[in-house]
């Protein structure tokens, strides 16, 4: 009994040690930390969204390209016969 004890009271000192020692230590105030997360997580989403657009116009030019029966490699830009 005194093992599990002595312990749970290691276990919540270094919790609260571990605590203290981030916030005294932290870079940078909280809610600059998160302006900056949320603009870095914004312009990943531009990002993506850009890519999609141009996987998209890729994706579409190879569909004509096969309807109008020319070879179109996988991942490759439209080939022409």
């Amino acid at each position: 009994m005194r093992k599990i004890v002595n312990f749970l009271a290691g276990f919540l000192v270094g919790g609260i040690t571990g605590a203290a020692a981030g916030l005294l230590l932290a870079p940078e105030a909280g809610s600059k930390l998160q302006e900056r997360i949320q603009s870095r997580v914004d312009e990943l989403v531009q990002e993506g969204r850009k890519a999609a657009v141009a996987r998209q116009a890729e994706l579409e030019a190879q569909l004509e390209a096969f309807r109008r029966g020319e070879s179109v490699g996988v991942g490759s830009e439209v080939e022409q016969s």
